[in-house]
Formats: C-alpha cells, sequence, structure tokens
C-alpha cells in the first residue's frame, strides 16, 4: 500500500471495515432469529431450564438447544458490555464503538441481536467506518510500518517493545478483573447484610 495514493488507502480501508461490521451485524440478527424460529417450533421448553430438565442421556430438543447457546454467548462479559452500550446509546454505540478495542464486535452482534434497524445500523455505522479508515490511514498504518522497520533493523528492539505492550495489556486485565471481583465482592456483602436485616 505503500504506493497507493492516500484516498485509495482510506476509501480501501473503508471497505475492508464496512464489511466487517455489516457482517457482524447480520452474524447477530441470524442468532436471534434461528433461535426465535427455533423455540416457535418447540414452544414447551424455556432455554437452559430445558436443557437442564432433560432426562439424563437425553439429548436436548433444538429449539432449547439453541436457545440455551444465546444466553451463554449473551451472558460473558463483552457480550453484556456490548448490549449494555447499544441499550444505553443506541445508534452512537455503533458509531463510537470504530473507535474503542475490545469492545467493538460484541457491539455490533448485539446491535444485530437487538434486532436494531439496519437502515438506523448503516447510518450510524458509515461516520464510524470514516474515522476508522483515517484512523488507520494514517496513525495505524504507520504504526506497522514502524515496527517492521525496527524488526528490520534490530529483532531485539522489537522484540522489547512487544514484551512491553504484552506486560502492559497483562497489567490492564489484571487490574479489571481485580476491580470487577472486588465489586463483586461489595455486592454479595451488601445483598447478604440486606437479607439478615429483613430477617432481623
Amino acid at each position: 500500500m505503500g504506493g497507493w495514493p492516500f484516498w485509495a488507502v482510506i476509501a480501501g480501508l473503508f471497505v475492508v471495515v464496512m464489511a466487517r461490521s455489516h457482517l457482524f451485524y447480520w452474524v447477530g440478527r441470524g442468532v436471534t432469529s434461528g433461535a426465535a424460529r427455533l423455540a416457535d417450533r418447540v414452544p414447551d421448553a424455556d432455554g437452559d431450564a430445558a436443557v437442564d430438565a432433560a432426562p439424563t442421556g437425553a439429548a436436548p430438543t433444538a429449539g432449547a438447544a439453541a436457545r440455551a447457546r444465546v444466553r451463554r454467548l449473551m451472558r460473558t462479559s463483552t457480550a453484556r458490555r456490548g448490549l449494555a452500550l447499544v441499550h444505553r446509546f443506541g445508534p452512537f454505540a455503533v458509531t463510537l464503538a470504530y473507535l474503542t478495542v475490545g469492545v467493538q464486535t460484541a457491539v455490533f452482534v448485539g446491535s444485530g441481536m437487538l434486532r436494531m434497524p439496519y437502515p438506523r445500523f448503516l447510518a450510524a455505522s458509515v461516520p464510524g467506518s470514516v474515522a476508522w479508515a483515517f484512523v488507520w490511514g494514517t496513525v495505524g498504518l504507520g504504526a506497522v510500518w514502524a515496527a517492521v522497520r525496527l524488526a528490520t533493523a534490530s529483532p531485539w528492539g522489537l522484540a522489547a517493545v512487544l514484551l512491553v505492550l504484552a506486560a502492559l495489556v497483562t497489567w490492564l486485565v489484571v487490574r479489571r478483573r481485580t476491580r470487577a471481583r472486588r465489586a463483586a465482592g461489595r455486592r454479595d456483602a451488601a445483598g447478604r447484610a440486606a437479607r439478615a436485616d429483613q430477617l432481623a
């Protein structure tokens, strides 16, 4: 891409990110629609309860298994964050998701799962895709080419930079999980105290 005109790089990146985000939107729509269709065919069972209630050794029905899979998918922490952002900010979450790391896909899939109208998703994704293309067409690709030049000039230097980045990411993940555990512990303690007050 080094010899390409700047506008061609931006246009190419725009097409790539639009295709990716819309693919995940339709995956989310498909998951929800497929699970709903299976649920309509097997209306007697309710997701996890049906799977749990199935006799030992018996396979759960297709509808119950599909609903259980969708529920498990929606209970992951990333999916919950993505769904919460879409619930709270609607199409603005889609636009801003292009400038984030780690929650982008969850927002796009969540938009599909929540059945955000496609014209609204499309309108929100255009400015986000333009911003993403400009970020990657300037800073992002510049960082990639700098890493390539560093690797050819000094492989040990690149290894050191990657090691520092890995340590930083590990520290951030551990810190976030520790905070989440502390918050969950405080919520549990508050719940126990409320139950104790009710019993007293």
